[in-house]
């Protein structure tokens, strides 16, 4: 059966501080931080709305969000003649509420009004604004009507070794979520949640080591049991909710077997984006079928001049390439990469304008006969 989406909302979490991401989050919040030479993470969630046909989509914004803010306004527009419309919700103070967030939870509490105008009908879907997957949401809401869940969780496995990043949990024959444990700490709480043999089978996994159940961080609500569920000053939905929540609702965990990372630290962040130069990455851009929309920059093509080496690199639109050696990287819009420079995995960002090189002592972008490796130049950087 396809569900009807017209009744769900999706409501996407922009981030605190983003402390593990830094320096890449000193200027932007997490969701505004650019992906792949020419995207940003927001771009992912966002899109992966508008596939699944969720129309009403409201992103809540609090920590260095301007750069967000602009993005979203000038790149996701729908028509006059769509019902359809992505709402910035940027932190504010009322008169009921004299603080910012204080946690995911406290996030959605305070733009409840907002959001669901004193209506409990329909379902509401909570997205985090930094990672990347690909998932039709459609599926996911079948999945919870057949179940008549009051809460869904969408689900992968990661091995045990990883288990104190996430939340983890235990689920019966029908995945129905009988535990929760955030970020596990304790050895013997952990070998309690290790999933082996067929159950792994049924998850996409095929060796045979250690593995946990954890939450991707999409939470899938009845808005009525949300509205219950937020009746409180419980701040957080990993920490707080989700465990009241599966003591007192139907809680189902919905298995997801597609790729996902979670963007929360330099070194998954750097290794999503050299992992995209890859023949056949994991996660495509390259899908007609469920593509990821973002910014039109109205920019001209890439101009590679001399002679030129190219192996497995993205390079996006303005770039101009000189005589230059470049292996695995990410090249970012209106990159210049100077005469004689070897480049091998570079996550290059790119540049917000063309500037003259005489406007900055050091012209923007990299210089001539410069080698580097393993390294993320943030935006109009001077090298």
């Amino acid at each position: 059966m396809t569900p009807d989406m017209r009744n769900v909302s999706a409501i996407v979490l922009g981030g605190g501080k983003g402390t593990r991401l830094f320096p890449l989050t000193k200027e932007r919040s997490k969701p505004a931080v650019p992906l792949a030479g020419q995207f940003r993470l927001i771009d992912i969630p966002l899109s992966n709305c508008i596939n699944s046909h969720i129309n009403k989509i409201y992103v809540v914004t609090q920590f260095m969000s301007h750069s967000l803010n602009r993005h979203v306004h000038s790149s996701f527009k729908f028509d006059i003649f769509n019902k359809g419309m992505i709402d910035i919700l940027a932190a504010s103070q009322n008169m009921n509420n004299t603080g910012w967030f204080q946690g995911t939870a406290d996030a959605v509490r305070q733009n409840m009004q907002t959001v669901f105008e004193n209506n409990e009908d329909g379902r509401a879907l909570i997205l985090s604004g930094d990672q990347i997957y690909k998932m039709d949401f459609r599926q996911l809401v079948a999945d919870h009507h057949e179940k008549q869940s009051d809460v869904t969780i969408a689900v992968t496995v990661k091995p045990a070794s990883e288990a104190h990043h996430f939340g983890c949990m235990k689920v019966d024959k029908d995945f129905r979520i009988t535990k929760f444990v955030e970020k596990p700490s304790d050895e013997k709480q952990l070998s309690e949640l290790i999933i082996k043999g067929s159950k792994l089978r049924d998850l996409g996994v095929t060796d045979d080591g250690d593995y946990v159940l954890i939450s991707m961080g999409i939470y899938l609500f009845e808005t009525h049991r949300l509205v219950e569920s937020l009746n409180n000053d419980m701040q957080d939905f990993g920490k707080n909710i989700i465990p009241w929540a599966i003591n007192n609702f139907n809680v189902y965990a919905y298995p997801f077997t597609g790729y996902w990372e979670d963007i929360g630290t330099i070194s998954a962040f750097f290794n999503a984006n050299i992992n995209l130069t890859d023949t056949v990455p994991k996660f495509n851009f390259y899908d007609a079928d469920k593509p990821i929309y973002t910014a039109c920059n109205y920019l001209p093509s890439s101009k590679i001049n001399g002679h030129s080496s190219f192996m497995q690199t993205i390079i996006s639109d303005g770039t101009i390439i000189e005589n230059s050696t470049i292996t695995k990287s990410i090249i970012g819009i209106r990159s210049v990469i100077r005469e004689g420079c070897i480049l091998n995995k570079v996550v290059m960002m790119g540049q917000d304008d063309y500037a003259p090189d005489d406007k900055y002592p050091v012209p923007r972008g990299i210089g001539r006969y410069c080698r580097i490796s393993r390294a993320i130049i943030d935006k109009n950087a001077c090298i």
